[in-house]
């Protein structure tokens, strides 16, 4: 068990671009309920109103970048406990990781859904990118934490990575880098604890993506005129 006072022995800077892919349906969730853009504004103004309030080094940054320290999600995730809050904005090195990602989530709620039949929709998402940088960064692809690798990157057991990230915080951590526990390629996952390790306030647009489920796998495809294309099934998520 790592005590934050030996975390913050173990800090170290951490420059980079990092991706984030989201739902395209982001961009017009007031749109649909307003005649005008003066209405969406005002719808908008309301919603903030009521929502819990935002760290105060998350205000003033996009909300793509700001929304996920706002909430404390009833669902715990690897680097997060259960309704705790601040929240986590969890990004990834490549574009490739961020979709693999994705596609995990997506399959893991398909195959947690009873009766699950696979949808015939195709949903559009979106990535993109912004540079974080920090002194106060833990790499746990090094030592002293390599070591425990199989426990950073354990499939469903996320005890261990929440148990470092609450300790990282008392240590002043502001960002994690560890392995993708769900890109093939072992690329690494940024877990940003603090937004002021966000270097713009503003992320930079990267690409539409589409969503399908076809042939018992989940296919990720570039919008044209990209050729890209991803394809995952639940056995290599182990769901």
């Amino acid at each position: 068990m790592w005590t934050s006072t030996a975390l913050a022995s173990e800090l170290r800077g951490y420059s980079g671009t990092v991706w984030r892919v989201v739902e395209a349906q982001h961009r017009i969730s007031t749109a649909r309920l307003a005649a005008n853009p003066a209405e969406q504004a005002l719808l908008e103004d309301l919603a903030e109103a009521v929502k819990p309030q935002l760290p105060v080094s998350a205000r003033g940054l996009d909300y793509l970048l700001a929304s996920p320290f706002r909430y404390g999600h009833g669902q715990a995730s690897r680097f997060r406990r259960a309704h705790e809050r601040p929240g986590i904005f969890y990004a990834s090195e490549t574009e490739a990781t961020a979709i693999a990602e994705t596609t995990y989530w997506r399959l893991r709620f398909f195959m947690r859904s009873p009766g699950f039949m696979p949808p015939a929709t195709t949903t559009e998402h979106s990535s993109f990118s912004v540079k974080v940088t920090s002194d106060h960064a833990l790499d746990l692809t090094l030592a002293p934490f390599a070591v425990d690798e199989a426990r950073w990157t354990d499939p469903v057991d996320y005890s261990a990575c929440q148990a470092l990230a609450h300790a990282a915080r008392e240590a002043g951590t502001q960002l994690i880098r560890t392995i993708s526990a769900r890109d093939p390629g072992r690329r690494c996952n940024l877990v940003v604890l603090d937004p002021i390790a966000f270097a713009e306030r503003r992320p930079r647009s990267g690409r539409t993506w589409h969503l399908r489920f076809e042939a018992g796998q989940l296919v990720a495809f570039a919008a044209f005129p990209s050729r890209d294309r991803f394809a995952f099934t639940a056995g290599h998520f182990e769901l």
